[in-house]
């Protein structure tokens, strides 16, 4: 019988070892897709990320995880920057809420972030198109692991 590497063709499929540039910098998974992080300070942050060919969904439209990914990213970016470096957290659910279809153009993730009990975090992005029309509404809670203490 075939081992999976030789049946998918994939060479290396972890696990990876990551080191970030900076702690509020994006991941290879994230650069793939051209994410910038304009500005993320103090539970708020400002991202952006280009409508390449590459996004496309079958339709010619955006894809929406791409989108999705745009969103959580931006908000466990304005979780950075309230938590001290190296701190462990993740995203335990979410929600999209597709407003418009995306044809072209550089998108814009607004997102900011509240503080819950337990070591939750609540985060909020807006997803704005290249004429400032909303397109995405999105929510999610994080967790924190449980040495991390927010600032």
């Amino acid at each position: 019988m075939e081992n999976k590497k030789e049946k998918t063709g994939y060479s290396s499929t972890g696990p990876h070892k990551v080191k970030l540039e900076k702690w509020i910098s994006c991941a290879p998974f994230e650069e793939l897709l051209g994410i910038k992080i304009i500005e993320a300070k103090d539970g708020y942050a400002y991202l952006t990320m280009p409508f390449t060919y590459k996004l496309a969904q079958g339709g010619g439209l955006a894809h929406g995880g791409a989108i999705v990914t745009l969103a959580d990213t931006s908000v466990a970016m304005a979780i950075k920057s309230i938590i001290p470096l190296n701190s462990r957290f993740g995203t335990i659910s979410l929600n999209s809420e597709f407003l418009a279809p995306v044809t072209k153009g550089i998108l814009t993730a607004q997102a900011k972030v509240k503080i819950l009990e337990n070591r939750m975090i609540q985060g909020f992005s807006t997803i704005l198109d290249e004429n400032d029309r909303e397109v995405m509404k999105f929510s999610a809670i994080f967790k924190l692991a449980k040495d991390v203490k927010i600032y």
